[in-house]
């Protein structure tokens, strides 16, 4: 079991910034690819970046990429969303997760986390 837990969230204007933290606990395997996901009310789950513990390997979505830096703390095992310009529509619950492989498919991330709220006014 590997147990996600999301902070750093919070409300924030168009063009802010937020950061957010993933601390991961449990069996963490180097292995593991580390995700954030979103969701905004009445829509769907939707990727948002993806990193590994063990190289530099990382996607982003279309729509925050050049926006949004996944970054990575081996020694505390925790994962970083750093969001800049930050945007009305980037108003979602924001969540972390972990897959056995580099992916961008949700079905494919075992372990999440409970999720942290991130709200951009206008």
């Amino acid at each position: 079991q590997v147990q996600l837990v999301e902070s750093g969230g919070g409300l924030v204007q168009a063009g802010g910034s937020l950061r957010l933290s993933c601390a991961a606990s449990g069996r963490t395997s180097s292995n593991y690819a580390m995700g954030w996901f979103r969701q905004a009310p009445g829509k769907e789950r939707e990727f948002v970046s993806v990193t590994t513990w063990s190289d530099d390997s990382t996607y982003y979505a279309d729509s925050v990429k050049g926006r949004f830096t996944i970054s990575r703390d081996n020694a505390k095992i925790t994962v970083h969303l750093q969001m800049n310009s930050l945007k009305p529509e980037d108003t979602a619950l924001y969540y972390c997760a972990a897959a056995p492989v580099l992916t961008r498919s949700k079905n494919m991330f075992r372990y999440w986390g409970q999720g942290t709220q991130v709200t951009v006014s206008s």
